[in-house]
């Protein structure tokens, strides 16, 4: 009895999307997204937002806008399973079940971030899986095509994002009462840095090109000031970045950084989900770069808590 109402509530629910133009693949990925957000608002709104001043409201949401794309892609894990297989290394064996096995990875993490749940725990080993994708995946392609932009641009991103899990471990890690592991922090930091640098200058080399992580995705004309927008971006994460490698204002390069990052996704990846809601590119590109800006502003506060330790 209990499997017929599963299948007959999968049926209903398919059935109900069908009617809404929604795929259920898509769905689930809104779904995941929408209950890390009210969770997370909860928890930030109750009194992490009351305590900090000025620009620095804006940090308690960079856990937030870390875990989001976390619990999204660990659902896309189960939603597309097929696809995602294929990007496993040939040489590992049981493909599908490393994709599931990353994806409840990725699925519990976000939770346990957003919760303050043995979060640095967590938040190491998401630094260490983002390690391990630049190893066994990312760096085999760069040696494989080293001319090829699209492939450093990639095995950096997941550099960016290693850096944002051990920012985060870095900062909240205690042992007797004191933060005990501040070169996590410093680690994270060129993590982070190296690749806004890498990433400005190739915003002026492609600035038709998808602004933040400067993939191959060409923006569309009809998106306002679009060219304009990727010089802005290049020009602050080059800035910011050099910045974060020579240790100068550091935490406010990266705060100012993250809030650069953040303003691309509202007036050019938020359109573009809006335009196209169910098209699968779209909502990566508008995740990914969430997650980039996650990973910024981690860092910013993580820098921001150093400071205030010293």
């Amino acid at each position: 009895m209990h499997f017929e109402f599963v299948d007959f509530a999968n049926v209903h629910l398919a059935a109900a999307l069908a009617v809404l133009g929604i795929p259920s693949g898509i769905f689930w990925l809104y779904f995941s997204a929408t209950i890390l957000l009210i969770i997370g608002l909860i928890k930030i709104l109750k009194g992490e937002l009351a305590e900090m001043h000025g620009l620095d409201k804006i940090l308690p949401f960079g856990r937030l806008f870390f875990t989001i794309p976390l619990a999204v892609f660990g659902t896309e894990h189960f939603t597309n399973t097929s696809d995602i297989a294929e990007i496993v290394p040939r040489w590992m064996p049981a493909h599908v079940f490393w994709v599931y096995f990353v994806g409840i990875g990725l699925i519990a993490a976000a939770l346990s971030i957003t919760l303050e749940i043995q979060a640095p725990l967590a938040a190491t080993l998401v630094g260490a899986m983002f390690f391990l994708f630049v190893v066994l995946m990312d760096i085999p392609g760069v040696i494989a095509g080293p001319g090829n932009r699209i492939s450093w641009v990639l095995a950096l991103r997941e550099t960016a994002f290693s850096g944002g899990g051990l920012a985060y471990a870095g900062a909240h890690w205690r042992s007797g009462g004191r933060r005990s592991a501040p070169w996590l922090v410093t680690v994270a930091k060129f993590f982070i840095a190296i690749p806004a640098v890498f990433y400005g200058v190739e915003h002026f080399f492609h600035p038709a090109n998808a602004p933040g992580v400067p993939l191959e995705k060409i923006i569309p004309a009809w998106i306002p000031a679009r060219l304009a927008w990727a010089y802005l971006a290049g020009a602050v994460l080059l800035v910011a970045g050099a910045a974060l490698v020579i240790n100068w204002k550091a935490q406010k390069a990266a705060t100012y950084m993250g809030i650069m990052i953040l303003l691309l996704m509202l007036f050019v990846y938020l359109p573009l989900l809006v335009a196209s809601p169910t098209d699968l590119e779209a909502l990566n590109y508008f995740f990914d770069t969430l997650l980039f800006c996650g990973t910024i502003l981690v860092l910013a506060d993580a820098l921001r808590e150093r400071t205030a330790a010293r």
